[in-house]
């Protein structure tokens, strides 16, 4: 362990630990935390959902923070830096503190140095117990731990939530979670406790999920039934089980969908009242400064650059209608990169009629899908071949879509993470 004292060498040392990148179960995540004297004394809410948990954890981070409480907030992926991906009071840890606790799940997790004696840990499970040892340690007021891929089989799932949210269920993870929304609704209610709050955004939600809520005992708001938001004007208004506010200002995240995720976000609010008493002007605040870059995030200067980590159809779908409401823009064109476990199809037939020209290339590692793969899909989607233009990097892609774009033309970069990441990379590179 000494060997590895800076936040890169043990990073790359965790890429190495298990043979898979996802291996779904909670049996070894759950012995070695065990191990680690990790203890949360404050109210914790866990957030799943095929799209819109960044959005709410944003939300409730926030409105917790301008209430004035000590908030701890785990998400992932990041787009920058790692640290992103653990936030304490506002703020991203540091390398050291990172360092310091990789160190203990090594520990915990038996690496004495003899042959097969460690548990294999996956690249989140290892971080996620990191971040759950630094959240034991930070003595906090509040905690929101945003669930990675699915729900009852994720790492996050071993913490027993005071309130699970799961926000929307659509088409994703297919191999790891079912072909349908009732598959995988079912997997997304794990994380659901008995005699726990549960809250659903989603305006459809699948029966299995609420089927499994009722079954476990957990007592379940839904979004248009238990609580609502509505739009008026500039300003809008929610409607919940514990508070109804009138005039609240729109979330500094655009797009409309995200008055769902600031009403499922409230809810949670609602559901910890008596124990995290939150002021409305707190919630005003939140809902004005909240911040979360590459969803539909817009970059100062011209052209129009907008980012979007959408890699799914809802999201594109989303995305899209969002594009819809921006000012007239002569040309879009679209910087694009996915992993190929991802329906590539159908995000390229959400975005179809909202581009003009394609910058497609092919994301690192060995789950990206290759420029050719993606290309094949836009035709699939009725993009003509001499509106496609392939690129050796996503960065490459960005740089000529710049270069060829007028003043007033837009360019969306989307797909995934890893494509909003080296977009924002090239931007700020060209500034």
């Amino acid at each position: 362990m000494g060997q590895r004292t800076t936040l890169a060498s043990w990073l790359g040392f965790i890429e190495t630990l298990h043979p898979k990148t996802i291996a779904m179960g909670l049996d070894r995540v759950a012995a070695v935390a065990s191990k680690m004297s990790i203890r949360l004394d404050c109210p914790v809410v866990t957030v799943g959902g095929t799209n819109g948990k960044g959005s709410t954890c944003a939300l409730l981070e926030a409105t917790y923070r301008h209430a004035g409480f000590r908030s701890g907030l785990y998400t992932s992926p990041h787009l920058a830096r790692f640290n992103e991906r653990i936030r304490v009071d506002g703020a991203d840890v540091s390398d050291e503190a990172l360092v310091e606790a990789f160190d203990a799940v090594e520990l915990a997790r038996g690496a004495t140095g003899g042959p097969g004696e460690a548990t294999p840990l996956t690249y989140f499970e290892f971080t996620t117990l990191a971040a759950l040892w630094l959240f034991s340690r930070a003595k906090l007021d509040a905690l929101v731990l945003e669930v990675g891929l699915g729900g009852r089989l994720d790492a996050v799932n071993i913490i027993d939530a005071d309130v699970a949210i799961v926000t929307t269920i659509d088409i994703d993870h297919v191999d790891y979670l079912g072909p349908t929304r009732e598959d995988i609704g079912r997997e997304k209610a794990g994380i659901f406790r008995a005699g726990q709050q549960a809250i659903c955004g989603d305006p459809d939600p699948p029966r299995s999920l609420l089927a499994h809520a009722e079954v476990i005992g957990a007592p379940l708001w839904r979004f248009g039934l238990d609580f609502t938001c509505t739009a008026l004007g500039m300003q809008w208004n929610y409607a919940g089980p514990a508070s109804r506010l009138h005039g609240l200002p729109y979330p500094a995240l655009r797009g409309a969908y995200q008055l769902v995720n600031a009403a499922t976000a409230l809810a949670a609010v609602d559901a910890l009242r008596v124990r995290l008493p939150v002021p409305a002007s707190a919630i005003r605040q939140a809902l004005v400064n909240v911040e979360l870059p590459g969803r539909f995030q817009v970059l100062p200067g011209r052209p129009t650059v907008v980012l979007d980590v959408a890699h799914n159809p809802q999201a594109a779908r989303a995305f899209a209608d969002t594009l819809g409401t921006m000012g007239y823009h002569p040309r879009t064109l679209a910087v694009f990169g996915m992993l190929a476990d991802k329906d590539i199809e159908g995000v390229a037939a959400s975005l179809v009629a909202r581009v003009d020209r394609w910058y497609v290339a092919a994301l690192p590692g060995a789950r990206g899908a290759s420029a050719a793969r993606i290309a094949r899909a836009l035709s699939t989607a009725g993009v003509a071949a001499n509106a496609v233009r392939i690129y050796d990097s996503i960065e490459h892609a960005f740089v000529t879509a710049r270069n060829d774009a007028n003043e007033t033309d837009r360019i969306a970069a989307f797909g995934s993470f890893l494509t909003v990441a080296a977009a924002l990379h090239a931007a700020r590179a060209a500034q």
